[in-house]
């Protein structure tokens, strides 16, 4: 099993992370095969490819090259025989998720790989009635935009094959991905879970909280991660930055902890009213644009 044996890519849903996968796998040459039941939904991908395909950094064909590769059907069981790998982004619905792997493990040659995007439901949830080869089955959970953010969370389940997870891994990189393996699962994953550490509890705006990333963490996160940045502040020796801040990292914890937000109707509502009443006042459009824009140009200056 090699990522290089992987030419033509199955693709099932095509919303925003499915349409987002089309555009890079074409980009880099791929054959992909895509369906979705939803209305509008083949006219929904060509218009959404139109827009960002020349967008893909290190992209191996034209926008209209790319097009020629593209083949939306209705049902993908016929054509199941000639795709080398599967990526789902289907509904985060245990129910929906278990009856379609069940599906596609049961009309997929064994050798075939089936990821699955899900953004928090571990494989081994939904492969529960998968009798054909669910050893095969992962997760390659990707960072919205996919065509641009280089994350990839490749998670096994307990049962998948160590073949499988490397043939994974090495194609996500071929794509100029940068995959992490998760070697436990965990509901939400690591990126989803460090996110959904951050909320606003009334002591900052949500508009500051997303300055606090954009204006300062996520700075040096982009280009050096929480760990080097710990190590660099501490001189470049992570010991030292443990001896010196351990003591207050661990009171910082134990408030945390103490005053965690309880996900109650109440307090959500907040959150939500909060929320929207910040962004009702921005052009959600151009913030989206300048930031696919400001995301190709990182990507690329960071390759370099």
């Amino acid at each position: 099993m090699s990522s290089t044996s992987i030419q033509t890519v199955g693709i099932i849903g095509t919303g925003v992370i499915g349409a987002s996968w089309t555009a890079l796998f074409l980009a880099k040459g791929l054959k992909v095969i895509v369906t979705d039941p939803a209305p509008g939904a083949e006219t929904k991908l060509h218009e959404y490819l139109q827009t960002h395909l020349s967008e893909v950094p290190n992209a191996k064909l034209s926008p209209e090259a790319c097009l020629k590769n593209l083949r939306f059907v209705k049902e993908l069981d016929a054509l199941l025989g000639e795709v080398d790998l599967i990526q789902e982004n289907g509904p985060e619905r245990l129910d929906f998720k278990r009856q379609l792997f069940a599906q596609l493990d049961a009309n997929t040659p064994e050798h075939v790989i089936i990821a699955s995007s899900s953004s928090g439901l571990p494989s081994s949830e939904f492969v529960t009635d998968c009798k054909k080869n669910p050893e095969r089955i992962l997760i390659g959970h990707p960072f919205n935009p996919p065509h641009l953010v280089p994350l990839v969370e490749v998670v096994p389940h307990p049962a998948t094959g160590s073949a499988y997870v490397d043939a994974a891994f090495q194609f996500y990189q071929s794509l100029d991905k940068e995959p992490v393996l998760v070697k436990q699962e965990t509901s939400g994953f690591i990126a989803n879970r460090l996110q959904a550490a951050l909320d606003i509890k009334g002591v900052v705006s949500a508009e500051d909280l997303d300055k606090t990333m954009t204006s300062g963490l996520g700075l040096r996160w982009a280009l050096t991660g929480p760990i080097m940045t710990n190590t660099l502040g501490g001189g470049g020796d992570f010991t030292h930055f443990m001896d010196h801040l351990g003591p207050a990292l661990k009171l910082w914890l134990d408030d945390m902890e103490k005053h965690k937000f309880e996900f109650q109707p109440q307090q959500v509502e907040s959150v939500k009213g909060t929320v929207n009443d910040w962004v009702s006042q921005i052009n959600l459009k151009k913030v989206e644009q300048d930031r696919d824009a400001f995301l190709g140009e990182l990507v690329e200056k960071k390759q370099k």
